[in-house]
């Protein structure tokens, strides 16, 4: 499943499904493309692009997200914390995304989220953005993709290494950084921590 996934920067990616395009939180995407399922954890604007949203939606697009949005194009579902839904061939969990510390940022009464997607028998979780939460061992996944911080979301690269040992990923994948918070080295010590650690990790080349 490596293959099918593409990191556009900061947190947006697509999951090539083979039977659907799922993008998750895409913002300035610099090509074209139509969505099957548009995933988006939370309101704030390097996640949420009403614009990007309606590049890659059509009538048939659905919209997925734990806040109402109003303009935009396909069809939109409402899906909080703890709830589900199956999307052709693919299982979609909304899962709990919040700070347990920088709580100004994204605090839990908020709703927001990160969501499990299973698709091709694999779970992909991408976190959205969020501290280390007690949630995260409450379910696992073989890909985590999962925000470096130290800003707005994980307190440390340290937290964040833990944070893929909580959700027991096969393999764990440094998101959100590069742009408000964390950098490049801090992606390349989150590997070599995990792959001490026996977790296999990469970095995603950023299209």
């Amino acid at each position: 499943m490596l293959e099918k996934l593409h990191w556009f920067g900061q947190s947006s990616i697509l999951i090539d499904a083979g039977t659907t395009r799922i993008y998750i939180d895409p913002v300035s995407l610099r090509k074209e493309d139509k969505a099957g399922i548009i995933l988006v954890t939370h309101d704030h604007a390097d996640h949420y692009s009403l614009a990007d949203i309606n590049r890659l939606a059509t009538d048939d697009t659905t919209v997925i997200s734990p806040f109402a949005i109003r303009r935009a194009k396909g069809k939109h579902m409402l899906l909080p914390p703890g709830k589900s839904v199956t999307l052709n061939g693919v299982a979609i969990e909304a899962v709990p995304a919040y700070n347990v510390r920088k709580t100004q940022y994204h605090p839990k009464a908020s709703g927001y989220v990160g969501y499990v997607v299973t698709a091709g028998g694999t779970r992909i979780y991408h976190a959205g953005d969020t501290e280390r939460i007690p949630e995260m061992k409450e379910f696992a996944c073989d890909i985590a993709l999962l925000p470096l911080g130290q800003t707005f979301t994980m307190n440390s690269v340290d937290e964040a290494v833990q944070a893929a040992l909580d959700v027991k990923a096969k393999i764990a994948i440094p998101i959100h950084f590069g742009l408000y918070e964390g950098s490049p080295k801090d992606a390349e010590r989150f590997v070599a921590e995990l792959t001490r650690k026996g977790v296999k990790s990469l970095i995603l080349e950023k299209e």
